[in-house]
């Protein structure tokens, strides 16, 4: 009588589960292991249940006939995870599925049976063995800590946020019958991995992981998920790239990074560590229709150069401070959110975040080490790694990089180089507190073809108006914005040459007499916003720019600093940016000195000696007749 109850119950249990799933197959699928089904191991008996279950005999949990793993394993550690994992408990349903997914017990290795004879094998991505450091945490030690991201009732009352309760706890934890259901292939019709729900869009993932969630003083890093351009985005998702059966990159949500098992790295369950899981994406290969801007790996490719990767010894997680000390590297997690970067379609005027970069953190302005998280203005992000922070390098792969006569204590600190107590500096931080014209400033930026204008000139301006992709969509190319990667040095968006000599005041080794003023000359940055015939021509700023720069050759950085003053020298007053390039200028009789109210400096550049007087002198003829300016 018991085991026609049992039989009846199956057999309901089987054709709700049919009906449900709308599939034309047995419900089991390939959990159906007896000759003749479409699973990879085929099975001597035909009765499909005994593989699992016996109605005598099994074990007592479950009626439970597959012999039981005793495997232990390496369970899921994470510098972000609250919970600490416990091994499955020996008999419950995590530990029932480990039974043939850990490799060590084979398939029809029966309690009631004995060893059935089974042809075949799992697929290799159905075997976890015993690391489950890849996977997602399961068997967690009780009772469950709570977490920001995490849904309240989690902790709170043990249920999960699916109103149909398909995702569930078991026994308050979560367990392998949490997202699977063993006896169903296909509720899911995509994606056929006796998944208890239909999970397209994140459903599954959203059942424990809150976006809504707020806790006061605690930041959630989900909180912009739906509206991110991961979120809804329509774009069709090539089978090359491996991301699971969705097609598009929205009904992919969160498995686009993400995979619940056997993941490449064992941080966060992603498919790829740090950008390695953004390029199966965005190498312009594998998602169609990404337009051509999305494509942000194109920028790191030879010969262009972008921002350091890391590596081995500079490895990125996520919980790491927001100020990087000694950890040189930039991921695109270091500048965007996953779970909330939006897709541009208008550039707002500076100093304000884009919102590609949506809820990242960055480094305050006024003191160097206060985090806001999120940032408010792009360059709180870049402060991060330019401002404060210790363990900066110049690396020789960026290009020339000159020494100024006058700098703070930390050279590379651009904090300080924009601070609004500098003597002069662009407009990035701060707007400009000159109180001098600048009759070069043009109304409107050129973009990059150097013959439509761009964005009006505003008070301020962003740091990727300099460092940008050499090709960016918002100054009229068709690549990726912002300092991805570019054929100039220095990250920069257009040309900007450095003079240099074999020693300081002796003759440029470079020099560009008669300059091109074209987008392709050497000052083509400058010229993205001020005027070069103004400059060099006419002389209209400084008469000086004729000489120095048209007839002599000299580039802009001889004499002036591209972000700002740093700090106040005794002997060069700031303003207008100057601040000379000491590889290249020598002292001449005392310190290295700039005066702005006469427009004088005291220095050895050219081999030419410049005076306090304002004469100039070769220096062949230091006795002979002085020649004036």
């Amino acid at each position: 009588m018991k085991l026609k109850l049992f039989l009846a119950a199956i057999a309901i249990l089987f054709t709700t589960s049919l009906l449900q799933a709308q599939v034309s197959f047995d419900a089991l699928g390939m959990h159906a292991l007896g000759p003749g089904t479409k699973s990879p191991i085929k099975g001597a008996r035909p009765d499909a249940c005994i593989y699992c279950h016996a109605p005598h005999s099994a074990s007592n949990i479950g009626l439970w006939n597959q012999k039981l793993t005793t495997q232990n394993y390496t369970l899921y550690t994470s510098t972000t995870e609250k919970n600490t994992g416990g091994q499955p408990l020996l008999g419950y349903s995590s530990n029932q599925c480990l039974s043939c997914h850990d490799g060590t017990v084979a398939v029809g290795t029966t309690v009631a049976y004995g060893k059935i004879t089974t042809t075949g094998s799992m697929y290799s991505w159905d075997i976890f063995g015993s690391n489950l450091a890849s996977s997602h945490p399961f068997s967690m030690q009780k009772p469950l800590k709570d977490n920001i991201d995490m849904a309240s009732t989690i902790v709170s009352s043990g249920k999960t946020l699916d109103p149909t309760g398909a995702v569930h706890l078991v026994y308050g934890n979560v367990e392998c019958t949490s997202c699977h259901n063993p006896h169903v292939q296909a509720k899911d019709l995509i994606s056929q991995n006796f998944l208890v729900k239909n999970s397209a869009s994140g459903q599954m993932c959203l059942a424990c992981h809150d976006p809504t969630r707020t806790i006061s003083a605690q930041v959630n890093p989900l909180v912009d998920w739906a509206t991110s351009a991961h979120a809804l985005n329509q774009s069709q998702i090539s089978s090359a790239a491996q991301l699971g059966s969705y097609t598009t990159v929205a009904t992919a949500a969160c498995i686009s990074c993400h995979t619940p098992h056997n993941a490449n790295g064992p941080a966060r369950i992603l498919r790829g560590q740090n950008e390695q899981d953004c390029i199966a994406c965005h190498n312009g290969s594998n998602v169609s229709p990404m337009p051509a801007y999305a494509n942000v790996f194109a920028e790191y490719q030879t010969p262009k150069v972008g921002h350091p990767l890391p590596n081995t010894t500079n490895p990125h997680d996520a919980a790491e401070t927001t100020l990087l000390n000694n950890n040189r590297h930039a991921t695109c997690v270091d500048c965007h959110s996953s779970h909330a970067s939006e897709m541009v379609t208008t550039f707002i005027p500076p100093p304000l975040e884009r919102i590609s970069q949506k809820d990242i953190a960055g480094i305050s302005a006024t003191d160097g080490t206060t985090i806001l998280n999120p940032a408010i203005n792009q360059y709180e992000n870049c402060f991060r790694c330019h401002g404060s922070s210790t363990g900066k390098q110049i690396l020789p792969i960026y290009g020339y990089a000159p020494v100024r006569a006058v700098s703070a204590s930390d050279p590379l600190n651009v904090i300080l180089q924009f601070a609004i107590g500098s003597t002069s500096s662009h407009p990035v931080t701060h707007i400009s507190n000159s109180n001098f014209l600048q009759p070069s400033l043009l109304s409107n930026m050129w973009n990059i073809d150097g013959t439509t204008q761009g964005r009006t000139m505003g008070n301020q301006i962003l740091c990727s108006d300099c460092h940008n992709s050499d090709d960016n969509r918002e100054f009229g190319g068709t690549g990726t914005n912002g300092p991805h990667g570019s054929k100039w040095t220095h990250i920069l968006e257009r040309r900007y040459e450095f003079s240099q000599t074999t020693s300081p005041g002796q003759l440029i080794t470079n020099p560009y007499q008669s300059p091109d003023l074209s987008v392709n000359g050497p000052y083509a940055l400058c010229g993205k916003c001020h005027n070069l015939t103004n400059i060099i021509v006419t002389g209209a700023s400084w008469s000086g720019h004729i000489n120095h720069v048209g007839t002599d050759g000299f580039t802009c950085s001889t004499c002036h600093t591209a972000h700002g003053m740093g700090a106040i020298g005794g002997t060069i007053t700031g303003e207008r940016l100057v601040n000379f390039d000491v590889n290249v200028v020598a002292p001449n009789s005392g310190p290295i000195s700039y005066t702005h109210t006469n427009n004088t400096c005291v220095l050895v550049c050219h081999q030419v000696a410049h005076n306090s007087n304002g004469t100039v002198t070769p220096l062949n003829r230091r006795k002979g007749p002085v020649l004036k300016k």
